[in-house]
């Protein structure tokens, strides 16, 4: 079985790779609207898989003493919100659809990535 460390230091080298050719996309298309708004969405959604991964290590703590923690879900969807109202009051820089689908690539890849593994490690 893997950790939670090991799910959350692939993700996060996936996932600043991918910024990385965010980044390149933005600076050498036309399309500086779209790339932008993916980054926009792709560092909330960095942020909000941040918090989750923290707050799963307190919700195991919690457990082991026979105490309850909420995951931070609240959290996470009011960041969600605040990229989207970060690329409604500013359509000349970032697409609102394209903000969106930036904020769902941290799960998207989390959901491979399980596929992957397990296929892998199938028996």
């Amino acid at each position: 079985m893997q950790t939670m460390r090991e799910i959350y230091t692939r993700q996060k080298r996936a996932l600043f790779f991918l910024l990385a050719l965010l980044i390149l996309g933005w600076a050498f298309t036309g399309a500086k609207e779209i790339f932008a708004g993916l980054l926009l969405g792709l560092v909330f959604g960095l942020y909000n898989f941040l918090i989750l991964v923290r707050r799963m290590k307190q919700f195991d703590k919690k457990m082991d003493q026979g105490k309850r923690i909420s995951l931070g879900s609240g959290l996470r969807f009011a960041s969600a919100v605040a990229a989207a109202a970060i690329a409604m009051s500013m359509p000349e820089y970032f697409n609102l659809i394209s903000t969106v689908i930036g904020l769902m690539i941290p799960y998207a890849l989390l959901l491979i990535d399980g596929i992957f593994f397990n296929a892998k490690h199938q028996s």
